[in-house]
């Protein structure tokens, strides 16, 4: 049975109806869901947000999460919830969430409810043809991601994905021919994307309007940290899930031709089959005593590593978004990424370097003349920082991201208006 909050028939002064919806939502909860749930709670307090999604067993009460919101949940089917990884990454119950959605809008339509603007904020993977398409609210999908290939040059290191990943090869096949998935982002009023490249991944669908927004926000800058600076004695630092493309082991590669300054070291966080890998490369390559890898750690000591760490190395050549990078940037840490995904969107020259991604021994090399360079030029290193603490302040604050989210409705409902103030 679902759970539905009081309708109010008279929206709020100024404020548009928004009805926003994803499977799961959950502020107690990571990746997509914790995602979701921020997106709502920033909204909630300049929209009238009706809020529709799954309600896990056993996790709190979405009503009381967003008591902001009006909220409608169905109970998420346990066969799901048992999955694991599967569910995550393939959502299996989506078309469960997406039949009570398109039965809750007709019956909403029915009692004369109105919504200016309807907003399927995810999943974020462009292979789930959405609810909204049947109802006649303008919506907007996304900030959609994910699709990115492995590299050619990359991929015999990437070893053997599991199975249901590699169903991902035919989304591609199907935004072409599906005409389920074609006429959901063909119908969209606007079609949102964590970074450029999405445009290409839907280039065979006639959108009516595309823009980039990337899915994460900060809650808050941290401090301003004072790093001292020492020639030879940079302390880098990479964050992330220990698998291949997030380019752990290109670092570890890259920390072999600066045998030169052995005061540069290196510490990575995050658990995952890699780790191994790299521990046995760095042992092979000779710079196993500058390698510390802490697997995976509380977030509080994740936090500790950002603020007593020099750099952050991120060098993830198959990445749709990038939110970790934010967490770096966020503590005034300049980065050094790959220029592809994700990444090439986010960071700019005011705030890190951007690598072509070649081939792992070329890649290996160029990671370690980007950290030669911040490691002899000082001042381009702070100057790095301070960018990338200014621009995450200036574009991921949870409260700035729903305002430019607003904005964009506005143009959706109000074209006109729109192309006269930008005139």
């Amino acid at each position: 049975m679902n759970a539905i909050a009081p309708f109010s028939a008279a929206p709020s002064a100024n404020r548009l109806r928004v009805l926003l919806v994803a499977p799961n939502f959950d502020g107690t909860d990571v990746g997509e869901a914790y995602v979701a749930f921020k997106w709502a709670e920033a909204l909630a307090e300049i929209t009238d947000l009706t809020v529709l999604g799954f309600q896990r067993p056993g996790r709190s009460a979405l009503g009381d999460q967003l008591p902001g919101a009006r909220v409608v949940t169905w109970p998420e089917p346990q066969w799901a919830v048992r999955k694991g990884r599967l569910n995550s990454m393939l959502k299996p119950a989506f078309p469960i969430f997406a039949r009570h959605v398109r039965r809750w809008m007709a019956a909403a339509e029915g009692r004369g409810e109105h919504f200016d603007i309807a907003h399927q904020v995810m999943p974020q993977a462009p292979r789930y043809a959405t609810p909204l398409r049947h109802s006649s609210v303008p919506y907007v999908l996304g900030p959609i991601g994910g699709a990115l290939d492995t590299p050619d040059t990359f991929r015999a290191e990437a070893g053997t994905a599991p199975l249901f990943t590699k169903l991902r090869a035919l989304d591609g096949w199907r935004l072409r021919h599906d005409p389920t998935l074609r006429a959901s982002y063909a119908r969209a009023a606007l079609v949102l994307g964590v970074a450029p490249y999405v445009r290409d991944v839907l280039s065979a669908i006639p959108l009516e309007r595309f823009e980039t927004v990337l899915e994460l926000g900060i809650d808050d800058l941290a401090p301003e940290t004072l790093r001292p600076v020492v020639p030879g004695q940079m302390k880098l630092l990479h964050v992330g899930r220990a698998v291949r493309t997030k380019g752990l082991r290109d670092v570890v590669r890259a920390m072999a031709h600066l045998q030169d300054r052995p005061g540069i070291t290196l510490t990575a966080a995050g658990g995952g089959e890699e780790v191994a890998l790299c521990q046995a490369e760095a042992e092979r390559l000779g710079v196993a005593d500058r390698c510390t890898f802490l697997g995976k750690i509380p977030r509080e000591e994740v936090e500790a590593l950002y603020a007593s760490h020099d750099v952050f190395t991120f060098p993830s050549f198959r990445e749709p978004a990038g939110g970790v990078l934010y967490e770096a940037m966020r503590w005034g840490l300049p980065v050094i990424t790959a220029a592809r995904g994700g990444p090439d969107s986010i960071i700019d020259s005011r705030c890190g370097l951007r690598l072509p991604v070649t081939d792992p021994q070329t890649y290996a090399a160029d990671l370690a003349q980007a950290i030669r360079l911040l490691d002899d030029d000082a001042a381009l290193r702070q100057r790095l920082g301070r960018g990338a603490r200014a621009k995450v302040g200036r574009e991921g604050l949870w409260p700035q991201k729903a305002r430019a989210m607003v904005a964009l409705y506005q143009q959706v409902l109000n074209p006109a208006e729109a192309m006269q103030q930008a005139a």
